[in-house]
């Protein structure tokens, strides 16, 4: 993003309401970093504040304030007072209480799968159930007959397998966002974590449901059938920190940028045991993911030409609602079509660019996490930042029902439930 700097170095700290606080908390923080106090008109560059500080602090200013800068807007706003100016210019003002929900949806992505995965609200919600439905009947020509509503309502543990877990991700984050469509939640925006991006695709209009159902179910098939070894890592490093632990280690990298000290790594177990023990040598927290491969990475390459050949035969449309790509972190600019979809599977995803880009150009009241339980939602509350849109899940977990489904509803002033809730 290329911005022009306001204001010149030396403007008084109180011509913008809020950029006095600004002031005091970055002073406070560059004091920390630089292990002495600086004035608020003393230059970054000339107290010392080097790059990898300089990312702390973009960091620091993200997790409690949101996504109101980018990080070079440090180097443009190089003082404590412009940079607090700037702060408080980007802050958004109080809503008045009448203004309208204006609601983003983001769809979860692979790892938040479980047995019964959104039953409760199948059997309790007739316009859930409807479109559950609708999305199971597209699906089942490519799952050998199968069909995504009875993985759901037994409990089958196939849902962990990715031929299947794809397809039922898929399935019930249409059928959520259609629901709540229904229901007059309607999206302002839309984004999508790794495969959660082909249900947002759907509701931003950009693929049918039919060819969407095609692409993921071949896409979970053809993943399925990869050699095993690969895993995934969540960590709580930045993403320089990241990236210099797998350095070395050909066959780790970076697979998802999730917040400011929020990544994943995939790659070869061996490698990322190596990686794990580097960074639990710093102090940095890691867990390994529940999948069988390194989703997101350079090794789902021998995917790819099966894939490619297919997508190739589904005509990608440009989104008509405004759809933030995971792949590129920015409001997609073109038709999602077949090299986006392949792309889409060896590239990182970027959402923490995404949502920035989301809240910063769309301004939600609510940021909406689509999917079978919340997984996304710590980090939207992190890149919204304490005064950012409200953060909600459509659905907690197997036991969800037509009470929970109200209480969402309600804060997205949507209604009347009659619709969409079982007599």
């Amino acid at each position: 993003m290329t911005r022009t700097p306001v204001g010149a170095a030396g403007a008084a700290p109180d011509e913008e309401p809020g950029a006095e606080a600004f002031g005091a908390w970055l002073l406070e923080r560059l004091a920390a970093y630089l292990g002495r106090p600086i004035g608020p008109d003393t230059p970054f560059a000339e107290a010392g504040l080097d790059s990898v500080a300089a990312l702390g602090l973009y960091g620091d200013i993200e997790e409690k304030y949101g996504p109101l800068i980018d990080p070079t807007d440090i180097q443009l706003y190089p003082t404590a007072r412009e940079l607090a100016r700037f702060l408080a210019l980007r802050t958004p003002r109080p809503l008045n209480r009448r203004s309208r929900v204006r609601a983003a949806f983001v769809f979860t992505g692979q790892g938040c799968q479980h047995p019964h995965l959104t039953s409760g609200l199948y059997l309790h919600s007739t316009g859930y159930r409807g479109h559950l439905e609708e999305a199971a009947d597209a699906l089942v020509p490519f799952l050998g007959g199968r069909s995504v509503v009875e993985l759901i309502l037994s409990g089958d543990p196939a849902v962990h397998q990715t031929a299947f877990t794809q397809p039922v991700l898929f399935a019930i984050g249409y059928a959520l966002a259609r629901m709540l469509e229904e229901s007059g939640a309607l999206p302002v925006a839309v984004a999508g974590h790794g495969v959660g991006e082909y249900a947002a695709a759907v509701v931003g209009g950009a693929l049918p449901l039919h060819d969407a159902a095609r692409l993921v179910a071949l896409r979970g098939a053809f993943m399925q059938h990869l050699p095993a070894g690969g895993g995934m890592l969540a960590t709580g490093a930045t993403a320089e920190r990241a990236t210099e632990a797998a350095a070395g280690e050909p066959d780790v990298s970076v697979s998802a940028y999730n917040a400011n000290r929020a990544t994943v790594l995939s790659g070869g177990l061996p490698g990322l045991e190596r990686v794990a023990g580097r960074l639990a040598a710093d102090g940095v927290a890691c867990r390994y993911l529940r999948v069988a491969h390194a989703f997101q990475s350079p090794l789902m390459e021998p995917v790819v030409p099966r894939f490619a050949a297919v997508a190739r035969r589904v005509p990608g449309g440009s989104p008509r609602l405004p759809f933030y790509s995971t792949v590129t972190g920015a409001a997609a600019d073109g038709p999602l079509d077949a090299a986006y979809w392949t792309r889409q599977i060896t590239e990182p995803v970027r959402f923490a660019d995404a949502v920035r880009h989301l809240v910063a150009e769309h301004r939600p009241t609510h940021l909406v996490e689509i999917g079978p339980r919340p997984v996304l939602l710590p980090f939207l509350r992190r890149l919204g930042g304490a005064e950012g849109p409200a953060c909600l899940p459509v659905c907690r977990g197997p036991r969800t029902n037509a009470v929970d489904l109200a209480g969402v509803l309600s804060a997205l002033e949507a209604g009347p439930f009659a619709g969409a809730l079982a007599a």
